[in-house]
């Protein structure tokens, strides 16, 4: 039969109505036109749409909705399920020829009829015309009207069959343009064809109705006539005027049949149950989403799989039932409405050709399995509920025994976010899984992951939650070697038990000696005790685990209460549980063959609570392993102590802390104060070193730490330890002594200090009195810049009195001052008294404590009480420096080198030392013994200062610039002086008593060694340098005759005269000479 695809029309009908402004209805009437679609679903044979037309999707809306109306009109649709002898989809044009019917108007009484003579056509499109179609009012409205018409066919002289008629054929609107309507007409009989159009409605006779329409062309239609076998197809056809362009479309449907075990019923939603035992056969293929079979199919197809690489005989089908059986397990469906749903579903559409190992893999990832090959099959092996099938011991695996790695916390995904196709929106949609205690604590990882063939929002949720139970609790990995004996036994997936007493802190398992099957003598018993309740776990000759539990220990035989199925063979595999002490749980992942001699297994932590704590939220229970998660107990004996060390050359403090402790390791925490704490852990030793410390209080804490890292539950403190950091006192210096080199200077030694904070940063302090005895630290005054902490010797000025020595640190802490009672006294100075100099001529002494200070004065008063020059004091405080500028000064008249030596007395004083000077209540007194702590004045020192000129000072003088000295050359023709005193303490002064210094000319000879000769006249000599007064004169003549003799004349500083004699006459002779005198004047 024929059957039509399209039709209808649509508008309003015309009336009538009263007086008032002509109306004109609306055109409403369009021309049609159809969009054809053939989309290839996939490879067949598959079990079809799911729900016929409510299962196609056109711009993701349904074509027909759930209570059965349709959102689109004019849409027909074919499909195939993809049958090898499935029959083509009329839908697609593969010759469309147009042909004039020579006919126009078609009248009421005169159908017209074509006929169709070529049987290769396939349907007929018969194109109607409507020139106009509406109707005028005598007051001159516009309506549209209404046209009648049917369309019948005739198959080789039989009847005609109407085809269009009724509704089908009715054009209703109106139109004052061309208006066009085609008929598609699938033509199913034997030809010749004939088809008739006929008029229905009467022919208009009044120009008022228009409503004629014709019958101009018709097309010859010759449809694509591929089957495309084994591929499932849906054809569409829509309305183009319901859409811009082709609609997207999407189809949901119940997949690809493939073969299901003989047990096996297929439920509603696809997934199997199953009932009775599977003997290894497939049944016929039927459509089903159970992953495992999926693959299955996938593997064997020799069409669109791996069946012309992988033979259906080499893969193990019972692995693949035991992973559908346990994927096909309804469970709660996660949506909290108690409906349930198959743990794994398989929903997916592979539209592209990609390598078989990634497709496999991804396969295997919907529900949870890994393919590996073994003894010659294909295999897999799904994360599901399993029995251990290996125990593992030090015994049975090889050197290095096991190693563990783990993830790095910040690899660890704290969400999961899951992406997998919602069958209610038609469209990608996530479901998101958060570790809220993880991302608390260490903040949002974020993983997203696609859930691969997934449709259900339980499935895709479940799917995120193992993930993150995978990366955050089973994280960890065991590697390890073995022998051939376990190595072929054990497999990818399951799950072995390891006693390994690294972990445990016992050794629980070894080798069997000998065996019955209730007394098993192991190899070594040590450390093993009886406990009610601990079990027995041996590897049985079959390669089984069996399990029983312990009735007693005696001596190296464990006996057990019930048989094991068969006695263990000598050398097995033997291990011993305890409710605290049990083995470790491993899946295995991989076991790789290394020189056909020993196997590498890696194998992934394992819980069996997993399955129930991610499906049905119970939480886990964790086994316990090891006896090294009980605490150890707090360390004893934590002392600490300072030592000053070396940085870099700087000197700093560090606190030793030390303990006795019976673990390996320790952690130690402290703080400065009530700062931060500071922590480390320390490994394989008993002190901790807290380097660059201060003065004040520490909190040390001591924990002891296992083995495994577990810290004692308190720790042994030392809360406070007062340290003193770098405020400790300098020791006194030692073998000082003194080595003049000249008249002015001396080499000043002693012995090197001992402590690092004074030779690293620290100085040497060198400082001078005039007293020869007694002289103590505040009666001396600085003579030179100090040494370096780490220094022995240094030139000094040679002068008579002390010279005392102290050491002081980089912190500014100076040695202590001893008193005359005290051992160090002597070592830490020398007294001296000069030695016979040369004679010298003094030419000048100044004196400024004579008449009491009256030169200039800045933040520096004379004080009559102790008769000396002191710094200013204001509000109770000593000024920091003050200078005085000697009132007298000293003209030479000429220039010279002139030795000077400074003449200072003073000794430093504490304010307010005396009860008079305290007027202050006596209980605000901090201390009765001195003022602010001190005992004794250091903090305050004098110096001299002298500049000279070459100038007369009368006149407009150039001056040097001052110049600290103690004993020195200078060289000059008049000279000023001035003193500094300073305090580096408000509550220190100095009291300078003597100020002034001497001037002295050194004695000098002035001579020639080469005669000079007179001539017969008086000769003069001239000094090269004047002296300051007149020398003595030595005349020697080198050629005297007898009667010979010379007189000396007008001797000066400058120089003299001589004549030689003999009788009364001047003779020429010849003469050295020499002068002897003070000072040498500079020209």
């Amino acid at each position: 039969m024929s059957k039509i695809i399209g039709s209808g029309g649509g508008g309003g009908k015309g009336g009538g109505g009263g007086g008032g402004t002509p109306t004109e209805a609306k055109d409403n009437l369009d021309s049609k036109s159809f969009a054809r679609v053939l989309d290839l679903i996939g490879e067949g044979e598959i079990e079809g749409l799911d729900d016929g037309a409510k299962s196609i999707f056109l711009n993701n809306t349904p074509l027909q909705a759930a209570d059965g109306t349709f959102n689109f009109k004019d849409v027909t649709f074919e499909a195939r399920t993809g049958t090898s002898s499935q029959t083509t989809i009329p839908i697609t044009r593969d010759v469309a020829t147009t042909k004039s019917t020579g006919f126009s108007t078609v009248p009421q009484a005169s159908p017209k009829v074509i006929q169709i003579t070529d049987s290769n056509v396939d349907a007929v499109s018969v194109q109607i015309t409507v020139p106009q179609l509406q109707q005028f009012s005598d007051k001159g409205d516009i309506f549209g009207t209404e046209i009648q018409l049917e369309i019948a066919v005739q198959y080789s002289g039989g009847s005609y069959q109407n085809v269009v008629f009724g509704n089908q054929g009715k054009i209703t609107g109106r139109t004052p343009d061309v208006y066009l309507r085609d008929y598609l007409i699938n033509l199913d009989g034997a030809f010749p064809v004939n088809i008739k159009v006929t008029r229905i409605t009467a022919d208009s006779s009044s120009s008022k109705l228009v409503n004629a329409f014709q019958f101009n062309t018709y097309v010859e239609i010759k449809y694509d006539q591929r089957t495309y076998p084994n591929s499932a197809l849906v054809g569409l056809k829509v309305d183009a005027e319901q859409f811009s362009n082709i609609p997207s479309r999407k189809y949901l449907v119940k997949g690809i049949k493939v073969k299901i075990p003989h047990n096996a019923t297929v439920r509603s939603d696809g997934s199997l149950s199953y009932s009775g035992t599977f003997n290894g056969t497939l049944g016929a293929a039927q459509y089903t989403n159970d992953p495992a079979w999926c693959l299955y199919d996938l593997l064997t197809s020799d069409r669109y799989g791996l069946g012309s690489h992988l033979q259906e005989s080499a893969l193990d089908k019972f692995s693949f039932y035991q992973a559908s059986v346990y994927s096909s397990q309804l469970i709660d469906d996660g949506t909290g409405t108690g409906n349930t749903e198959p743990r794994f579903s398989c929903n997916v559409a592979i539209q592209n050709q990609q390598e078989a190992y990634n497709v496999i893999n991804q396969m295997c990832s919907v529900f949870r399995s890994m393919p590996f090959w073994s003894a010659g099959a294909f295999t897999i092996t799904q994360d599901s509920p399993k029995d251990s099938s290996y125990l593992f011991t030090l015994a049975n695996v090889l050197e290095p025994g096991f190693s563990y790695s783990n993830v790095s916390q910040k690899q660890r995904p704290t969400v999961v976010i899951a992406k997998y196709l919602d069958l209610e929106l038609r469209d990608i949609n996530y479901v998101e899984q958060i570790d809220s205690a993880n991302q608390a604590r260490y903040g949002s990882v974020v993983k997203n992951i696609d859930a691969f063939a997934c449709t259900s929002r339980g499935q895709a949720s479940r799917l995120a939650k193992w993930m993150l139970y995978m990366s955050n609790v089973e994280r960890e990995v065991v590697t390890f070697s073995c022998a051939i004996d376990a190595g072929t036994l054990v497999r990818p997936g399951q799950i072995i038990e390891i006693a390994d007493p690294v972990k445990s802190g016992e050794r629980r398992g070894g080798r069997i000696v000998s065996a019955t099957t209730t007394a098993i003598t192991v190899d070594d018993i040590t450390g093993l005790t009886y406990q009610i309740g601990s079990s027995l776990s041996v590897i049985l000759s079959d390669g089984s685990v069996e399990n029983k539990t312990v009735s007693g220990i005696t001596g190296s035989v464990i006996n057990v209460s019930q048989a094991f199925t068969s006695a263990p063979q000598a050398n097995s595999v033997w291990v011993y549980q305890t409710s605290n002490i049990l083995t470790s749980t491993w899946r295995v992942l991989s076991i790789e063959e290394k020189d056909r001699a020993f196997y590498t297994v890696t194998a992934s932590e394992y819980n069996s609570g997993k399955y129930n704590h991610i499906e049905s939220g119970i939480a886990l229970t964790t086994r316990d392993i090891t006896d090294l998660d009980i605490a150890p107990s707090a360390p004893s004996g934590v002392t600490a102590e300072e030592v000053i060390y070396e940085d870099t050359g700087i000197a700093r403090v560090k606190i030793i802390v030390s303990w006795t402790t019976s673990t390996d390791n320790a952690y130690v925490r402290w703080r400065y104060e009530q700062g931060n704490y500071t922590s480390r852990t320390v490994e394989g030793a008993k002190s901790y070193e807290i380097p660059d410390t201060i003065e004040g209080n520490y909190t040390i804490e001591v924990y002891s730490v296992s083995s495994s890292g577990l810290r004692s539950t308190l720790p042994n403190s030392l809360n406070p330890f007062v340290a003193v950091g770098k405020t400790a006192l300098p020791a006194n210096v030692s073998g000082v002594s003194l080595l003049p080199i000249d008249e002015s200077s001396a080499i000043l030694s002693w012995n090197r200090a001992t402590e690092l904070d004074v030779l690293l940063g620290g100085k040497t302090l060198i400082r001078h009195s005039s007293l020869t005895s007694a002289a103590q630290w505040k009666d001396s005054q600085e003579i030179v810049v100090a040494a370096a902490g780490n220094q022995t010797q240094k030139i000094v000025p040679l002068l008579a009195g002390t010279y005392l020595i102290k050491f002081e640190d980089d912190g500014g802490r100076q040695s202590p001052a001893p008193g005359s009672q005290d051992s160090d006294w002597n070592n830490t100075r020398v007294t001296t008294n000069l030695p016979a100099p040369q004679e010298r001529l003094t030419v000048g002494t100044v004196d400024e404590h004579t008449p009491n200070f009256t030169g200039s004065k800045t933040n520096t008063v004379y004080d009559s009480t102790l008769d000396a020059l002191k710094l200013t004091v204001t509000s109770n405080a000593t000024a920091s420096s003050g200078e005085y500028v000697f009132a007298n000064s000293v003209d030479l008249t000429q220039v010279y080198d002139v030795n000077l030596r400074k003449i200072l007395k003073g000794s430093n004083f504490i304010l307010n030392s005396l009860w008079d000077d305290r007027t202050d209540l006596i209980d605000t007194w901090g201390y009765i013994d001195a003022v602010g702590g001190l005992t004794e004045a250091t903090a305050c020192n004098a110096a001299v200062y002298v500049r000279a000129t070459n100038d007369n000072p009368s006149g407009s003088p150039t001056w040097s610039a001052y110049k600290e000295f103690s004993n020195v050359l200078i060289t000059g023709r008049a000279f000023q002086f001035k003193a500094i005193l300073t305090s580096n303490d408000t509550n220190q002064n100095i009291a300078v008593t003597q100020l002034g210094a001497t001037l002295e000319l050194q004695g000098r000879t002035e001579s020639i060694s080469t005669p000079v000769t007179t001539g017969s006249s008086q000769y003069t000599v001239s000094f090269t340098n004047p002296f300051k007064q007149t020398p003595t004169v030595v005349v020697t003549p080198t050629n005297q005759q007898t009667g010979d003799f010379f007189e000396l004349a007008n001797i000066s500083r400058t120089g003299f005269q001589v004549t030689f004699k003999n009788g009364s006459a001047a003779v020429a002779r010849s003469f050295v000479w020499a002068a002897s005198g003070f000072g040498k004047e500079v020209t």
